[in-house]
């Protein structure tokens, strides 16, 4: 084996060149904000999708975060560029309070519309999940409902669709302790006379006529202060969760051998974790991907970490390191193998990477 003795400048540059570091399993092919400058002062917590029409994101933003101006923007990649971003929620819906809008989260379902989930309340120990549907992959949005009293939906990472059509969702709550639960979605067949005479606002799918199943928490606050976890498909029957935690400082797992339906003790990974966003999936090709903050403290480090069999990781691709915040990222595989990575850039903006696998 040759080894090479590399110098400290040559280091140097590694450390801060992205595409060279990993090049041999990820390289980057595009880097870029959506939006820039943006629409509001902050930005944050986005989400990405891909439709029959191309890619679409969605974020909320606002004056800063927690404040009631805050609301739910949505992009659309044409032309090679991001399109104006066009506010779509404003917390108005419950009343004559405005409440701030938090964590949307873009899924299209494998025989379903293209959902739009987020939440609404004045804090995330408060706050109740909402839903809007669409039809023509994002152009118009069907009327905002609320989900069920003990329903928040996908909290923050994309849900997943199972063999038989369920959509399983990672969902959590604050209000107790932060604690995981996991809600499973089972899509009623749309009525097309329903859809002929609902109009536009409404469309074909009724949330009223949803049937939602939430399971009990995975573990207690003594042993984890875990929220926000990403669903990890392996196989038909093997499932995974990736959690972030607040004291612990790791990702925290769990792991489900029966499509989702129980699910182990959590445990540990060896990753750290910042108490900050991350979100994950398994690649066409079999490996499972994690976007995350390397680091135990601070949110200026933003990677991506690879491993074949969800317990082994290494870091394959480092997207930023330096001062400020890079957090919350959200990741999907498009049909041309392509990943797109969406996260948060220094609060002002959200940044795009487009990676070869």
């Amino acid at each position: 084996m040759l080894v090479v003795a590399l110098t400290g400048a040559i280091l140097g540059l590694l450390r801060s060149t992205p595409e060279l570091r990993g090049a041999d399993e990820l390289r980057i092919e595009s880097s870029h904000r959506i939006a820039e400058p943006a629409p509001t002062p902050e930005s944050h917590a986005s989400t990405i999708v891909e439709t029959g029409d191309g890619l679409l994101a969605s974020w909320f933003g606002g004056t800063a975060e927690k404040n009631p101006d805050v609301g739910i923007y949505v992009s659309r990649f044409k032309g090679g560029a991001w399109t104006m971003p066009e506010k779509v929620a404003e917390g108005t819906e419950d009343g004559p309070t405005r409440y701030p809008c938090w964590n949307p989260v873009l899924f299209l379902a494998r025989s379903g519309p293209l959902f739009l989930f987020y939440k609404v309340g004045p804090t995330p120990a408060t706050w109740w999940g909402r839903v809007m549907t669409s039809t023509n992959n994002g152009r118009t949005w069907s009327r905002s409902a609320r989900l069920p009293e003990t329903i928040l939906g996908p909290v923050r990472n994309k849900p997943v669709s199972l063999s038989d059509g369920t959509l399983l969702s990672g969902s959590s709550t604050e209000h107790d302790g932060w604690r995981v639960h996991l809600e499973r979605l089972q899509l009623p067949v749309p009525n097309p006379a329903t859809a002929a005479n609902a109009g536009p606002n409404v469309g074909a799918w009724d949330p009223a006529e949803w049937k939602w199943q939430r399971s009990s928490p995975l573990h207690t606050v003594d042993q984890f202060e875990a929220i926000q976890p990403t669903v990890l498909v392996w196989d038909s029957s093997r499932l995974q969760i990736l959690c972030r935690t607040r004291t612990q400082k790791v990702v925290s797992q769990s792991w489900s051998l029966d499509g989702g339906w129980t699910w182990s003790g959590m445990t540990a990974t060896p990753l750290p974790n910042p108490n900050s966003g991350i979100d994950g999936l398994v690649l066409k090709d079999g490996r499972g991907l994690l976007v995350h903050n390397n680091t135990a403290r601070g949110r200026g480090v933003l990677g991506i970490a690879l491993s074949r069999d969800g317990k082994d990781w290494h870091q394959a691709l480092e997207l930023e390191n330096s001062d400020g915040e890079f957090s919350y990222p959200a990741v999907i595989q498009a049909q041309d193998g392509r990943i797109h990575v969406t996260y948060t850039w220094r609060r002002r903006a959200i940044q795009h990477v487009v990676i070869a696998p």
